[in-house]
């Protein structure tokens, strides 16, 4: 039940860019310019990241499954107003309010594993979890394409609706209630700082890849949010009741854990982004093709995730990750020798070998995230690896997609010399924009098509290069410092939390 809870709402981030030439259209869509369109998708993104962490405190205090309940509900009245709407604004709108649900959700259900399942079969669990993370990145365009090809835009989002009444239904009857016994004061502070600290960031980040980061809306809402993040930083040094207690940063397996996650969804974001385009125009595959070349890293993920565990009892959280990291940035570096005319086996190739690296890096290193935390902090545990998730896949997506803009504009640019400015403009903006301005110009738009395709795929090879020097970095993360693996007499706690507390016991020590 909490997989599926989970997969609506990954899905859901996923669905949405095969519809985005539809929704586009005025005769079928809504007419969207490329701004709103982003904007459908950032809205999203910019209220869940905020409100990740938030989310994980109140799930503590309140209650897990009831702000569960109240998240899978709001998503899904707002899938409901997104399937409906008439205007771009509308729509935008309603995706941020499917992000609010979305942020209560995630940390919910990952916080509800790490209280109803044994330490010894947590693991797996979250294993099961990370799975279902990945299967709902990769068949989420596989779900749009089918929808497309026989319903209206709207399907992708009133999909969800039956899905959401199913799990509520579910969540009351089969889930336990749980909360933190001595949550203490709630930190008013603490918690206007993180929402304020993170959706600055989360912005900034989406302004930059939109326009660049050399703009003042985008370098002064990132300075604005480093030091709001500071602040908060210092805060919770001082105050009785954090929110976050941040002396866990000290301990070396939280920091690198966190890190590692970070590094891994900013490589592989990026370039899953970048080759949405390379599909569906370079290689002129529609929607639903193009969604089912993602079935490969979805079947890794399905088969590897659950067994990840079993993999770090053997071999040791250093080990798996750092043999995890180094396989996503193979399947990455991959990527640089794509062209025009590989076979599109390769490319399945590359997406599974992603799939296998990551399913042997996310679940070990939220264990270990999870590990750290007495259980009744679980809710907390969950939205710090959540937030740094969505924000490296934010910045993945915002910096490399930077590159890959920067890298096209020069390419092209000789190519669109000719052409009346409107046109010059579009097609030296994006592939896309090429690709609209090609029938309207008459004999040179077949020679446009081919200068566009080879300026996007060395655009793309920059990309894949940085991406894959992200990855290894990740695995020099997990080498140096996660721990390797830990005499059988250690590997299960004596008692749940038992590890958070005596690792909570060294924090205080170093404090002190």
């Amino acid at each position: 039940m909490l997989v599926i809870s989970l997969l609506v709402v990954v899905l859901d981030n996923t669905v949405l860019n095969v519809a985005m030439r539809t929704i586009a259209d005025p005769q079928h869509g809504l007419g969207a310019t490329q701004s709103q369109l982003e904007w459908a998708i950032n809205s999203y993104t910019l209220v869940f990241a905020g409100l990740l962490f938030t989310a994980g405190i109140l799930a503590d205090r309140l209650g897990r499954r009831i702000t569960l309940t109240v998240g899978l509900a709001l998503f899904g009245i707002a899938s409901l107003v997104s399937a409906y709407a008439d205007s771009p604004g509308q729509l935008i709108w309603a995706r941020a309010l499917m992000g609010l649900g979305a942020a209560a959700v995630m940390p919910s259900t990952l916080s509800i594993i790490a209280n109803v399942f044994d330490p010894r079969e947590r693991g797996r669990a979250i294993g099961v979890w990370a799975g279902a993370v990945g299967l709902g990145v990769a068949i989420g365009p596989i779900v749009g394409g089918l929808l497309l090809e026989h319903f209206w835009w709207g399907s992708v989002f009133l999909i969800n609706v039956p899905i959401v009444v199913a799990g509520l239904i579910l969540v009351n009857v089969l889930i336990p209630e749980s909360r933190d016994p001595r949550p203490g004061r709630i930190d008013i502070v603490g918690v206007l700082l993180s929402i304020v600290g993170l959706t600055l960031l989360t912005y900034g980040v989406i302004e930059g890849g939109d326009h660049g980061f050399g703009r003042i809306e985008s370098w002064a809402t990132l300075a604005a949010a480093v030091v709001v993040l500071g602040a908060f930083a210092l805060y919770e040094r001082r105050v009785e009741f954090p929110s976050l207690d941040v002396r866990l940063f000290s301990n070396r397996q939280f920091s690198a854990s966190t890190g590692m996650i970070g590094l891994v969804f900013f490589a592989a974001m990026g370039v899953m982004f970048v080759s949405a385009f390379y599909l569906q125009l370079v290689r002129g595959y529609g929607p639903l093709a193009s969604g089912a070349l993602f079935v490969p890293f979805a079947l890794a993920q399905m088969v590897f995730a659950p067994r990840s565990a079993a993999m770090v009892k053997r071999f040791g959280p250093k080990a798996v990750s750092t043999v995890g990291l180094l396989l996503v940035a193979a399947g990455l570096a991959g990527w640089i020798f794509i062209t025009a005319t590989t076979p599109i086996w390769v490319v399945g190739a590359l997406f599974f070998l992603m799939g296998v690296g990551m399913a042997n890096v996310m679940p070990p290193a939220t264990e270990a995230i999870m590990s750290v935390l007495p259980r009744e902090k679980a809710g907390v545990g969950s939205a710090v690896s959540n937030t740094i998730r969505q924000v490296g896949g934010a910045l993945g997506v915002a910096a490399l997609g930077a590159v890959v803009s920067s890298v096209y504009r020069d390419r092209i640019a000789s190519a669109t010399s000719g052409l009346p400015a409107a046109a010059k403009n579009a097609a030296g903006e994006s592939i896309s924009g090429a690709y609209g301005v090609a029938p309207h110009a008459g004999p040179a738009g077949q020679a446009l098509i081919q200068h566009a395709n080879d300026a996007f795929i060395a655009a793309m090879h920059g990309a894949a290069i940085g991406s894959a020097i992200f990855a290894v970095l990740g695995a020099v993360v997990a080498a140096l410092w996660l721990p390797g693996k830990r005499p059988a007499t250690a590997s299960v706690p004596a008692t749940p939390g038992s590890l958070a507390e005596e690792q909570g016991v060294q924090l205080v020590r170093v404090a002190e």
